[in-house]
C-alpha cells in the first residue's frame, strides 16, 4: 500500500499504515514470536498465501515486522514483530482486543470468547 503524501494528523497515518482484515490478525498472531510463513498460513484460518505475503511485504516496509532468513535448503524464512516498532502497534492491539472483549460480553457474544479461551 502506498501512503498519501499528507495526513491530517499520526493516527490516520497509522490507521493507514495497519488497516484491512488481515494486518491487525498477522500483527497480533506475530505476538508470540517468530514464525513461518506456512506457519501463520495455519493459524490464520482463511488467509490466502498471496494476501499474507503482500500484507508481510506492506508491514515490513511500515516498520512493524522484519524477516530472518537462514541459509542451507530449504531456505528458512521466519516473520517477527520489530523492536520497538512492532511492539507498540501490539500495545495498541492489545487495548483494542479488550474493548472487543468487553463490548462482546454486554452484547451476548460470549460463546466465541469461551471457544477461544478468552473468558
Amino acid at each position: 500500500m502506498k501512503l498519501r503524501e499528507t495526513y491530517t494528523c499520526p493516527l490516520e497515518l497509522v490507521h493507514d499504515m495497519i488497516k484491512g482484515k488481515w494486518k491487525p490478525i498477522i500483527l497480533w498472531r506475530l505476538r508470540f514470536g517468530k514464525t513461518t510463513l506456512a506457519q501463520l498460513e495455519r493459524d490464520i484460518e482463511g488467509i490466502t498465501q498471496k494476501m499474507l505475503l503482500e500484507h508481510l511485504k506492506e508491514l515490513t516496509a511500515f516498520g512493524f515486522v522484519d524477516k530472518e532468513v537462514s541459509g542451507g535448503y530449504p531456505l528458512k524464512t521466519e516473520y517477527y514483530l520489530t523492536r520497538p516498532q512492532g511492539e507498540q502497534i501490539l500495545a495498541a492491539l492489545k487495548i483494542m482486543q479488550e474493548i472487543g472483549i468487553d463490548y462482546m460480553m454486554r452484547h451476548g457474544m460470549e460463546e466465541p470468547l469461551r471457544e477461544r479461551g478468552l473468558l
